[in-house]
């Protein structure tokens, strides 16, 4: 299953912090049921790709609607074919390795 990372930078605003960008993020991927995991600088989220990069759109123009004139948006697409793939698999790999 694809995985997306993506990070919303609200830029001109009137404070550095963008904590309720992120917040209305996840809203709307709890709304859409999308399993996700939030991190200090990005969220990654978990689906079919046709949904990711919808999503991916919502979230960057819903930054919009916080009356942010200029947002820029990184996505990042982990999308491998050759085997099964989710975001607890990955990170369980990863611990095992450092056993």
């Amino acid at each position: 299953m694809p995985l997306l990372e993506i990070s919303v930078v609200p830029v001109g605003t009137n404070t550095p912090s963008f904590s309720s960008c992120v917040t209305n993020s996840i809203r709307m991927l709890e709304q859409k049921g999308l399993k996700y995991q939030i991190t200090p600088t990005a969220t990654i989220i978990e689906g079919d790709l046709n949904q990711l990069l919808d999503m991916a759109k919502e979230i960057h123009q819903n930054a919009f609607t916080n009356g942010v004139d200029r947002v820029i948006t990184n996505i990042s697409i982990d999308h491998r074919t050759d085997k099964t793939m989710d975001m607890s698999r990955q990170v369980e790999v990863v611990q095992q390795s450092l056993q």
